[in-house]
């Protein structure tokens, strides 16, 4: 055993000789694995990490209060856009707080339906009017104006020409945008005839079509081709809306149904790609009588601003999908009014008495009034009506006589005249101008509204419900021309007027006012 000691100390080298090979090759194979993940974060373009302040909206002014004597008449175009409120609900079933200008009262009001009559004449929808009281200043009083517009069956509704515009970007990867998409889909194909066409276009990078028009009675196939979709690259919005309003022009049904589906988060970054570059776009692509319907998928980075203006500007309408739930009411249960209109450019203009109101205010709507002379003019584009759809507008008044602080303050070079007409039972004249789907010249409607009131307690239950979520509306937006905030309050108006609910959409909406308090 002499050489003891030198069998040890060779042992121990051998020992020190492997742990430090060992740790060269653990350090080769981190700085590998650290080059690697390097390489993969850098394949990613930063454009495609959602980031969960990018969101966004339109600032919007509110509309102020003004005097007939100064501003005698009121001018807008209807809106049947529901967005906002399904946005408004995901931000408040997250627990997050409403962005201010994600806030359009019209939107939340118009995302109910309500019980007006069916028109009964040859116009395509009905003229329905109430006036009460404005639960959230005293002394204030409330005119609703709802239009119901007229259901037409299914089988008398023209053929379709759809083309679907699926945004495949890589920001529509995650689970809420393109797999909700295509579950979306299939909600609409389901509704679809044997003398519908579909066709499908698809835009990242760049665009291309990957469904050639194909008969609604195929509705595999067009299922495979929404099956295929997968995301990835930039996005190319405005040369998609090229390609897909040239298709939807190439196979122009006359007499038909012609739209353009476009399904987007709205992330345009590659070619025309600004509000303005949309506006423009969208503009020139309207006078191909091709209409238009917007979804808005996601969040993080959705541009609502974009998908609002497209809407706006191209004859169309505008929806944000944020569950299935959402997909299968916009798509399946309401898919005669959100894609078959039957009047298109409705505007509506009101002239208020002097005699009995002493100021008025449009509630919502900021983004669709119109100067006087629009309403005549029937180069100025305006909002859609379809089948089935109902809208609903508010004004506010503070009767003459009544003491506010909202009363805009006489001029001092204007002397007011005072009312010495024979008008003494009418509160105002409300005229409406739309055409037909394939129209150029407008149609118009006239009506008298007369003063009479009812106390709120006595008014409709879709009165109590309209007012109660356009109140919600106004406290979200935080706005300067309400006295009285009280969510209790606002709930308990809600409650009262909860009717014809068998969706139970209503319900949800008194959850979501309790949820904020």
């Amino acid at each position: 055993m002499k050489n003891k000691p030198f069998y040890l100390l060779a042992f121990l080298l051998l020992i020190v000789v492997s742990c430090k090979k060992q740790y060269e090759a653990t350090e080769d194979y981190a700085a590998e694995a650290t080059d690697m993940a390097v390489t993969a974060t850098d394949a990613i373009p930063e454009e495609y990490i959602s980031d969960p302040n990018t969101e966004s909206y339109t600032g919007l002014e509110e509309n102020p209060f003004e005097s007939p004597q100064k501003s005698p008449l009121s001018t807008f175009s209807i809106d049947v856009d529901n967005a906002s409120y399904t946005n408004i609900r995901r931000f408040i079933n997250e627990g997050q707080q409403v962005p201010k200008d994600a806030v359009r009262v019209e939107e939340m009001v118009n995302f109910f339906k309500y019980n007006y009559p069916q028109p009964a004449g040859q116009h395509p929808f009905s003229i329905n009017t109430e006036l009460s009281d404005a639960p959230w200043n005293k002394n204030s009083q409330l005119l609703r104006i709802g239009l119901q517009g007229k259901n037409i069956p299914m089988t008398n509704l023209p053929a379709s020409n759809l083309v679907f515009l699926i945004d495949v970007s890589g920001s529509m990867s995650e689970q809420n945008k393109l797999p909700l998409l295509k579950e979306s889909m299939k909600i609409l194909v389901k509704e679809l005839r044997p003398q519908d066409k579909v066709s499908i276009v698809v835009y990242a990078g760049s665009a291309g079509v990957v469904l050639e028009p194909t008969s609604g009675d195929n509705k595999d196939d067009i299922l495979d081709a929404f099956d295929n979709l997968s995301a990835g690259g930039s996005t190319a919005g405005g040369e998609g809306i090229e390609l897909a309003y040239k298709l939807a022009q190439q196979n122009f049904i006359k007499e038909g149904n012609n739209r353009v589906i476009i399904a987007t988060d709205g992330d345009f970054n590659v070619g025309a790609s600004t509000d303005a570059d949309m506006e423009k776009l969208i503009e020139e692509k309207r006078k191909s009588g091709v209409f238009l319907t917007v979804l808005g998928y996601g969040m993080g980075n959705y541009k609502d601003s974009k998908m609002e203006i497209l809407a706006d500007k191209g004859n169309g309408n505008y929806a944000y999908i944020d569950n299935i739930q959402e997909a299968n009411r916009f798509l399946g249960k309401e898919f005669k009014g959100s894609m078959f209109a039957i009047a298109k450019d409705v505007k509506i203009q009101i002239e208020f008495n002097p005699k009995h109101v002493q100021a008025y205010r449009l509630i919502g709507y900021e983004n669709r009034k119109l100067k006087a002379e629009d309403f005549k003019n029937d180069a100025i584009d305006a909002g859609e009506l379809g089948s089935g759809h109902t809208v609903t507008a508010l004004y506010e008044i503070i009767p003459t006589g009544v003491e506010s602080s909202y009363v805009p303050s006489d001029l001092k070079y204007t002397k007011v005249k005072k009312d010495e007409s024979n008008y003494s039972d009418e509160l105002a004249t409300i005229k409406f101008r739309y055409k037909k789907p394939d129209g150029a010249i407008s149609i118009e409607m006239v009506n008298t509204i007369e003063n009479k009131k009812v106390t709120l307690d006595k008014s409709s239950s879709d009165f109590k419900f309209t007012t109660a979520v356009a109140w919600f509306g106004l406290k979200l937006r935080d706005s300067k021309f309400i006295s009285n905030t009280s969510g209790s309050d606002i709930k308990s108006l809600a409650k009262s007027g909860i009717s014809n609910d068998e969706d139970g959409y209503k319900a949800e909406f008194v959850r979501l006012v309790s949820a904020v308090n």
